[in-house]
């Protein structure tokens, strides 16, 4: 009987509380619902300013609800209509089409300039190691061996012919190098994401990735240039290389703005600078997938179909410039940097 005369005054107050705060609940419902439906033009002045006062209320109510244990089901509809009129009130809602546009057009662009310093350490480095790997082949094609992967190679190493070397360059039809072609695109995909990915360790990993690319590529550069075929070896690579190598320094860049973070977090705490750095870094790697994917299209198309030296290096500049005005010129420019 004493339970019973206890849970009447617990009904008897939900039931209070509800009959004294549901109109403004029922009110702010149906205006989300018209916002939800996109029929914002529907609102008026007087409920646009009426919707953040109704928003607080219903959070006082639910504050209310859970200090004073009303019904679950009280608080569990007052939680979720809380949660509606927070990203109405606050939150940004754009079509998918125009945040993709935005990405593309601000956000990427802007991310990708705000990491110019660790690019220009990490094109250094990828010189700094083409360097190294085509010294050391051209004083010792032994080298090769120990630098290239066999699978990586495909055929091409120092006991090839000059004339087998320079047939897998302009062959429109030849499943070795397809095979070559495939492989190299996932290699360096893989290179860009651990590059991204180790940046965590203060961003030495991610130095000595993008060295041991740049030696890679020194070794081949050597391997061809020992036969007289640099030139055709630069279109064949450059045709997709133009962007997929930059694609592999922004990785770097990225990593470098992480392990940078880490190791000098400034006057922020390490973790806050640590976010925000993975913010920018983030954006700018889905700018690499992008670009790997730009680059397998150039790569599986372009390098198979366009066998002239000429055509090959004009689309390597073409896209070069492309992707250096689209990431660093004026047109783009944030007002807020």
């Amino acid at each position: 009987m004493s339970a019973q005369m206890e849970i009447r005054p617990a009904m008897l107050a939900a039931t209070r509380f509800r009959e004294t705060h549901e109109a403004d609940w029922l009110r702010l419902a149906g205006l989300l619902d018209l916002i939800e439906k996109g029929s914002v033009r529907r609102l008026s002045t007087e409920d646009l300013v009426a919707l953040p006062v109704l928003y607080r209320a219903t959070l006082s109510s639910l504050s209310l609800a859970r200090s004073t244990s009303l019904d679950k089901a009280l608080i569990d509809y007052l939680e979720q209509l809380s949660v509606r009129a927070y990203f109405v009130v606050y939150g940004v809602r754009t079509p998918a089409l125009r945040r993709i546009g935005d990405f593309f057009l601000r956000g990427l662009p802007t991310a990708v300039s705000a990491l110019k310093r660790e690019t220009l350490a990490a094109a250094l480095l990828l010189l700094l190691g083409t360097i190294v790997g085509y010294l050391l082949v051209r004083s010792d094609p032994s080298w090769f061996y120990g630098i290239v992967d066999k699978q990586l190679a495909g055929g091409r190493d120092p006991s090839a012919a000059a004339s087998t070397l320079r047939d897998m360059l302009y062959k429109r039809e030849d499943n070795l190098l397809a095979t070559f072609a495939t492989f190299l695109f996932t290699h360096n995909a893989q290179m860009a994401i651990l590059a991204f990915a180790l940046g965590f360790a203060f961003g030495v990993p991610t130095a000595l990735l993008v060295i041991y690319n740049g030696v890679t590529l020194g070794a081949f550069l050597a391997l061809y240039s020992a036969h007289g075929l640099v030139i055709p070896l630069g279109g064949w690579l450059l045709i997709h290389g133009t962007t997929e190598l930059f694609a592999i320094i922004l990785a770097g860049a990225a990593g470098f703005r992480i392990g940078l973070a880490m190791a000098f977090p400034g006057r922020a705490a390490r973790l806050d600078a640590i976010t925000a750095a993975g913010r920018e870094a983030a954006t700018a790697m889905l700018g690499v997938v992008f670009m790997l994917g730009v680059a397998g299209i150039l790569e599986g198309i372009g390098r198979q179909t366009v066998t002239s030296d000429i055509a090959r290096y004009a689309i390597a500049a073409t896209a070069l410039a492309g992707w250096l005005f689209y990431f660093y010129g004026s047109w783009r420019r944030d007002p807020s940097r």
